[in-house]
């Protein structure tokens, strides 16, 4: 907790390094089958790196997101409610950029990949419990699991416009599209069955399952120009 507590503080401080510009960006995640997550703050450091020539750079920075709520893949059976979170997760970008400048005008094109991690893990078992309700058709059901969590990895494509409302300051807007998994291992039982019936208890492992981190990362910014 101590680590993550100076990152959290760390976050609240500065945000966007690109070459000699600074900025102050507010991003944004809509993830599929998930629910809307916002950066802590909401602030991030992203777009640190280099320039290789004038067209072409490399970035990466991180977000330190507090996720809503995120589905899982490679279970029995389908919902689009969040089964796990809230949480707090670390997202870390690696990009190449191709970039086209002009005099007000700044048109990048992003692709590269991500790690992230999902601290303090949580099973929403509202949603799970209504999913498998749903796929064994029965009337009540009451789960209990144990998860193993691991870090994730994914690919990113995204492109951002920035303009130059002076010399010393424009505005830029960033959207990514993000498509990334991590193992999310679930172990335990639920009981369930029809009312006025008979329960039964289920013995359950899901060896394959994986939180689903596919969705559409939006930023809004402001630049400062140190030359």
């Amino acid at each position: 907790m101590r680590k993550l507590s100076c990152v959290i503080v760390f976050s609240l401080f500065f945000i966007s390094v690109r070459g000699q510009n600074v900025g102050l960006s507010f991003s944004y995640f809509i993830p599929r089958n998930g629910s809307f997550s916002t950066p802590i703050s909401p602030f991030s450091l992203r777009g640190v790196g280099v320039s290789l020539n004038k067209y072409v750079a490399l970035q990466t920075g991180f977000s330190l997101y507090r996720m809503s709520g995120l589905n899982l893949r490679d279970v029995p059976f389908e919902t689009t409610d969040p089964l796990v979170g809230p949480n707090f997760t670390m997202f870390v970008p690696g990009e190449v950029v191709i970039q086209f400048k002009g005099r007000r005008l700044e048109w990048d094109l992003k692709g590269g990949g991500f790690a992230f991690y999902g601290f303090d893990q949580k099973i929403n078992y509202g949603n799970l419990d209504r999913a498998i309700r749903k796929a064994k058709d029965w009337d009540v059901v009451n789960s209990e699991f144990t998860l193993k969590n691991h870090p994730g990895f994914g690919l990113m494509v995204g492109t951002e416009l920035t303009f130059k409302v002076t010399r010393q300051w424009g505005l830029s807007a960033e959207v990514n599209y993000l498509n990334g998994l991590s193992k999310l291992p679930l172990s335990g039982r639920y009981v369930g069955g029809k009312l006025n019936g008979t329960n039964s208890e289920v013995v359950a492992e899901y060896k394959d399952a994986k939180v689903d981190f596919t969705g559409l990362e939006f930023s809004l910014g402001i630049i400062f120009s140190t030359k």
